[in-house]
């Protein structure tokens, strides 16, 4: 993604997504301790990680969605919360001045091609002790061609998620490789098959796999996963 038009993504497989509401919940209350009072989210979509942000109590919520398809409807689902700001552009340097306890981006980073660039943005829009809260996708080796279709322009490393937020001066609170067993089913689908991403499985998955391993992976920490999730800090 470069940010020089405002872009339209796929809207099936984004909507599937959006299907993944146990899988969301494990990510907003991971990051929970660091959001603080006033945050922005990075890439919102429809909106559904907006409410379950919402829901955590924060003051003041900027949402960014830069498509001109997914943003009517996250418009259209903030539009009673007072506490909520909609914005249909890019994150950059002209909102720097909002002041922000944390600037939040979930499967977004990948989306942007000068990630670099991105999380000095964040760095700059925060305020001092103030978070970046990332969560990626994992692993060169389940790039797929729904990954393309998506537009993701690469799949991280926690070692190497680890460096690029060292690198533009955030430290590192917290990382993690998330989601050990969803390795399988998305080698298998999207790697393998080349299946496109349907509502369906989403919702199976996260019905039936989601809350189980998200209490396996509370007591024992995976060496690998599907994802990476990182606590970035303003020093």
């Amino acid at each position: 993604m470069t940010h020089d038009t405002l872009p339209s993504y796929p809207g099936k497989e984004l909507e599937a997504m959006s299907r993944a509401v146990n899988y969301h919940q494990w990510i907003v209350d991971e990051f929970e301790p660091y959001l603080g009072e006033s945050i922005a989210e990075v890439g919102a979509g429809m909106g559904s990680v907006s409410k379950m942000l919402l829901a955590k109590g924060l003051k003041r919520l900027y949402a960014f969605e830069p498509s001109q398809n997914m943003y009517p409807y996250l418009e259209r689902e903030l539009k009673d919360e007072e506490r909520a700001l909609a914005i249909n552009d890019f994150f950059g340097p002209r909102y720097a001045d909002i002041g922000l306890d944390a600037v939040v981006y979930i499967n977004v980073l990948e989306h942007i091609e000068d990630d670099r660039a991105e999380l000095m943005n964040a760095l700059t829009a925060l305020r001092p002790n103030g978070h970046a809260l990332l969560f990626v996708p994992a692993q060169a080796w389940l790039y797929s061609k729904l990954d393309k279709q998506l537009g993701h322009y690469r799949r991280y490393t926690a070692k190497g998620l680890s460096a690029l937020v060292q690198e533009v001066g955030l430290s590192i609170v917290k990382v993690r490789y998330f989601d050990f067993v969803g390795m399988i089913p998305w080698y298998i689908n999207y790697v393998l098959l080349q299946n496109t991403l349907g509502k369906n499985s989403v919702s199976l998955y996260d019905r039936l796999a989601v809350p189980t391993m998200r209490r396996v992976e509370r007591l024992v920490r995976p060496p690998i996963g599907k994802n990476v999730l990182l606590i970035g800090k303003k020093g």
